[in-house]
């Protein structure tokens, strides 16, 4: 059998962004207005690519997204794009900054279906509904219908996973990711107080058995109970954290996705290419 491979390190260094913020629940325009903000912050500080939380556009606010879907929603058109003329500031800061964001969103697709979405905004400024998430958490199952596929986002010849949340809770989430290729794995969250050891724990999990960056941004702040605990967070590809947000208060982390470090990393520990085609088969029953 031959055995796996990975492709080639990035040429490049490419610096990014994971942003904590607190966003005002149902007001779509605002928070783009406040995602506009922050990627320009961002952008001032050398990010080429930066990552909001999980639903930042409607906020991540259960009962709101319920009672007012017409309000809350982004309609993606027949060719995934998301014409919403609320996102126009964002459309701007993107186009303005050269930059890639990614931002979570509430999205209706032509079929009908209502998804969790990680919508990226090119630098060109056009936004898509890019990926949808696929593993629905708790209440969530009752407002939105699960993702169909994965996706991968092509930034330069830096190639990156996308996943949401509890997506991440899944080692095989990840796993596809790098399988496909991912150099990194961006993030878009909403972790509530309460979570922070499983916060910590699974994205620098997710870098280490992947030996790949992640980029994890979170919801921060709020009210009870939808109050949310930062941490956002840049991974190196071991899980050693490169930047990090406190508990609380808005922040964005920037840091250097370094090809060297990638390469070394990966040199070192073998993971990708040493994995079995399937750890799972001709299993051993004993009795103790």
């Amino acid at each position: 059998m031959t055995p796996p491979t990975t492709p080639a390190p990035p040429a490049a260094p490419l610096t990014v962004a994971a942003v904590q913020a607190d966003p005002v629940p149902g007001d779509v325009a605002g928070n783009a207005v406040a995602a506009a903000r922050l990627t320009g912050r961002a952008v001032a500080e050398g990010a080429r690519v930066v990552v909001l939380p999980e639903l930042f556009l409607p906020a991540y606010h259960l009962p709101a997204l319920a009672a007012d879907p017409a309000g809350t929603d982004l309609a993606a058109a027949g060719d995934g794009t998301v014409p919403d003329a609320r996102l126009d500031p964002l459309r701007a800061a993107a186009r303005d900054g050269a930059a890639v964001v990614v931002v979570g969103a509430a999205v209706r697709h032509p079929d009908g279906r209502r998804t969790i979405c990680a919508l990226v905004v090119d630098r060109a400024g056009v936004a898509h509904a890019a990926y949808d998430k696929q593993q629905l958490w708790g209440d969530e199952r009752e407002l939105f219908q699960p993702g169909r596929r994965g996706a991968t986002l092509l930034v330069d010849d830096w190639r990156f996973g996308l996943g949401i949340c509890y997506d991440g809770c899944f080692p095989e989430h990840g796993r596809a990711a790098a399988s496909d290729g991912a150099h990194g794995y961006l993030c878009p969250s909403a972790y509530l107080a309460g979570s922070a050891h499983r916060r910590d724990l699974y994205y620098a999990a997710r870098a280490l058995d992947n030996t790949m960056f992640v980029v994890f941004a979170n919801a921060v702040d709020g009210a009870d109970p939808w109050r949310f605990n930062g941490g956002a967070a840049v991974y190196d590809p071991q899980g050693q954290p490169l930047a990090r947000g406190a508990d609380t208060g808005e922040d964005v982390l920037v840091a250097v996705l370094d090809p060297a470090v990638l390469a070394a990393t990966r040199a070192a520990h073998s993971m990708l290419v040493d994995r079995p085609a399937d750890a799972g088969a001709a299993r051993a029953a004993l009795r103790g």
